[in-house]
This record gives structure tokens, sequence and C-alpha cells, in this order.
């Protein structure tokens, strides 16, 4: 069984920053890719960030190209978020996943999901 949990919401201001980690548990994941999804309220589920986990290969969607930076630590099986320059339209519910597949920025790819941490930034 794998166990994701994820740490590192909260309430910030807009223009400041917050680390999100993902936490693995139950299983390696060194053959897998770990991802960043967030969610807004009334709106899809969507791709933040990704990185594979071997090659160290990363991947973002356009909205936080150089603001945000995803990472991992091999040995504590830990992925992290760190999320600079917040803005208001951040604002969502941020879920850790993890996938065996290539298609990094897919959802339906993912088979691994953690319960989310919420990110809330005021203006």
């Amino acid at each position: 069984q794998v166990q994701l949990v994820e740490s590192g919401g909260g309430l910030v201001q807009a223009g400041g920053s917050l680390r999100l980690s993902c936490a693995a548990s139950g299983r390696t994941f060194s053959s897998y890719a770990m991802g960043w999804f967030r969610q807004a309220p009334g709106k899809e589920r969507e791709f933040v960030a990704a990185i594979a986990w071997m090659s160290g290969n990363t991947y973002y969607v356009d909205s936080v190209k150089g603001r945000f930076t995803i990472s991992r630590d091999n040995a504590k099986n830990t992925v992290y978020l760190q999320m600079n320059s917040l803005k208001r339209e951040d604002t969502a519910v941020y879920y850790c996943a993890g996938t065996s597949r290539q298609q990094y920025t897919a959802t339906w790819a993912y088979a691994y999901w953690g319960q989310g941490t919420q990110v809330t930034v005021s203006s």
C-alpha cells in the first residue's frame, strides 16, 4: 500500500512563499515520477509540476514557471514544491501524486494520491 502525505500548506499574502512537502511510504519510488496538482473551488484538478524520480527532469505548467520549483530527496522519499511570488490565483488544494507512466502532466496517469493541503493566498 502506498501512502502520500502532504504538508506545508497555509495562508500567505500575495508575493509570499510556501514550501509543500510530500512524504511517500509503502514502496520505493525509484521508477516513478511524482507530481503536484491543484484544484480550486469550482474548477477541475490541474497539473502544476512533476519530477522524474531517477533522472530528475522537471515539468511545469506555464502559469508557475519561474515561480515554483519541484525537487526530491531520494533518501527521504520526499518531494517538495517551493512556491515563490504567490498570487491569489494560486489559491487551491494542492495534491501530491505518483505515477509509473510517462504522461507526467495527465491527471489520469497518476495512481497514487495524497489527501491534499490547502494553500490560500490573500491580497
